[in-house]
């Protein structure tokens, strides 16, 4: 882990390499974005962050590095480290993004798939879902404690632990459900088939074209579960085009009753969402509890 920005743009480019110039880009809610362009003429997408946990951009690089693993088309990661003022950054090939191909969607389900389908063993120690270590979802820890199950899993690491996060905004009926809805998941999801790994955060804004108008999978929050946990943010909001999902199934079918799991997949990013960003969220949150555990 580099001590500054400039010890990792040496250490990349040479000694004479030096940041020329920094443009502030899109970067999403939590982080600020920049574009660098060097002394050489290289370029450079910097992620920083001044009040993030220090693993906080090691830990989605490590996510990164695991979904390229896969199969899937990543950002090329550089460095990452401290500045020398004490915030957290993360370096990355710069992709400016073009338009999208003719068949972006498609060879998007088809990425997916394949990522999803690939091989989870190095991606686990001891059982098979989870993660090798903890990382984020948003700005909020996420916990990947292996577990043999997934339903365990779901129940423990997920979906338990956003409800205890949220428990401030609950009055005690929400809490009855909380606790209805936890006894008795094992009556609405399902062991999965296979274990995937998941990019754990996907919505239209994690994904971009990259500059030959391809898919590219950015920021994610990943760990080893259900193939659907995916597909279920997809549709939270607004879902993706109809190709994605053809393609997708085409290698991976949907299995019968998906449509009634979905929105306990997309409960655990409502309750993520209301302990971020406040109880606008809270009515989402209550019509999913009333309708599984009411």
């Amino acid at each position: 882990m580099y001590q500054s920005l400039e010890e990792a743009v040496r250490d990349i480019w040479g000694r004479e390499a030096r940041i020329q110039s920094r443009r502030s880009v899109s970067g999403g809610d939590i982080n600020e974005a920049y574009l660098l362009l060097l002394s050489n003429g290289k370029e450079a997408f910097l992620k920083l962050n001044s009040n993030a946990a220090d693993n906080f951009f090691t830990a989605e690089a490590h996510g990164l590095e695991a979904m390229g693993e896969a199969g899937a088309n990543v950002p090329k990661i550089l460095a990452s480290g401290n500045t020398s003022e004490g915030a957290r950054f993360l370096l990355l090939n710069y992709e400016k993004a073009s338009r999208p191909a003719r068949d972006y969607w498609p060879l998007l389900g088809e990425m997916l798939a394949g990522m999803h389908l690939a091989n989870t063993e190095r991606f686990v120690e001891g059982d098979v879902f989870g993660f090798r270590e903890d990382n984020f979802i948003g700005a909020t820890v996420q916990k990947n404690n292996p577990k043999p199950g997934w339903i365990e899993f779901f129940r423990d690491a997920r979906l338990g632990v956003q409800m205890k996060l949220a428990d401030r905004y609950f009055d005690k009926s929400d809490r009855n459900l909380c606790r209805r809805m936890l006894d008795h998941l094992g009556d609405f999801l399902l062991e999965p088939k296979f274990p995937s790994l998941l990019h754990g955060d996907l919505w239209s804004g994690n994904v971009m074209p990259d500059r030959d108008g391809h898919p590219m999978l950015i920021d994610p929050a990943v760990y080893v579960g259900h193939h659907e946990a995916d597909l279920a943010m997809t549709e939270l909001f607004g879902g993706f085009a109809p190709a994605f999902y053809d393609a997708y199934h085409e290698r991976i079918p949907k299995e019968p009753g998906y449509a009634d799991r979905r929105d306990i997949y997309n409960l655990y990013h409502l309750l993520n969402h209301l302990n971020l960003f406040g109880s606008s969220y809270l009515a989402s949150v209550r019509r999913i509890l009333k309708r599984y555990a009411g």
